[in-house]
């Protein structure tokens, strides 16, 4: 009797060791967590190319999951786009599969926070994601570049879906004439039992469809007649709607 008592506590000692590092080996890889690939970077493969878009792919150091770059210059102004970055809840309009998308806290339009879902199919469980949103831009470059990370202790976390607790994603608009350059650079780790080369398969479809909901969005009416806003150092500070003209008709 005392002997397979004695068995069990080792048993359990045995697991509890395993667990402990585990934790260690996580919190390591948590600590050594890879930044976002350059978007320069030579070992960038293309994978995908329809019409004006231009998708690649690399391998990301620590991850089973490959970063993409999305390459496109999109017939929209600057300004529209910006438009609809600046709503919280445009992520359901042009983000391919994306079904919820808010603010929250006491954020400013340089540095703000956001939660969005993305919709999994049956059987894999729903993917949520706390977003930290920055956002800067030079006027005398007219370059916008935009950084979100995820924070996932930002916003409790709901039973329903699956945390997604590691996700880097840089937007860079840059103004060329009524048209606008656009490079979206992403790694993502979806969390859970999700096989990588399933991932990966079908990483290049999400930028290509998403971005041309987006073209498509920012030319609507309801993204349209905004204006930049840059304080007297000319760095981006917002986004106004322009006042609209009064009909001469109506004068007097």
């Amino acid at each position: 009797m005392r002997k397979s008592i004695a068995h069990g506590i080792t048993g359990w000692a045995s697991v509890l060791s395993g667990l402990v590092c585990a934790l260690l080996v996580f919190a390591v890889a948590a600590s050594a967590r890879a930044e976002l690939p350059s978007e320069s970077d030579e070992a960038w493969t293309l994978r995908k190319e329809a019409d004006h878009i231009r998708v690649y792919t690399i391998e990301q150091p620590g991850s089973s999951f490959k970063a993409f770059k999305a390459v496109a210059v999109l017939d929209a102004p600057i300004e529209n786009l910006m438009a609809v970055m600046a709503n919280p809840g445009s992520c359901v309009e042009w983000v391919h599969n994306c079904t919820e998308s808010y603010a929250f806290g006491n954020g400013v339009f340089q540095d703000r926070f956001a939660y969005s879902v993305n919709d999994m199919p049956w059987p894999v469980t729903d993917r949520d994601y706390v977003l930290r949103i920055r956002t800067r831009g030079d006027q005398a470059s007219g370059e916008i570049v935009m950084d979100l990370n995820a924070m996932p202790d930002q916003r409790a976390e709901n039973s329903s879906r699956v945390r997604v607790d590691r996700s880097d994603t840089l937007y860079r608009f840059t103004p060329e004439g009524e048209s606008t350059r656009m490079v979206w650079v992403q790694h993502t780790d979806p969390n859970g039992a999700l096989p990588g080369w399933l991932v990966n398969s079908l990483l290049v479809d999400i930028p290509v469809r998403s971005m041309e909901a987006l073209e498509r969005v920012a030319n609507s009416k309801k993204y349209q007649g905004y204006q930049l806003v840059y304080d007297e150092q000319g760095q981006l500070t917002g986004l106004r709607m322009n006042k609209p003209l009064v009909p001469a008709h109506s004068k007097g």
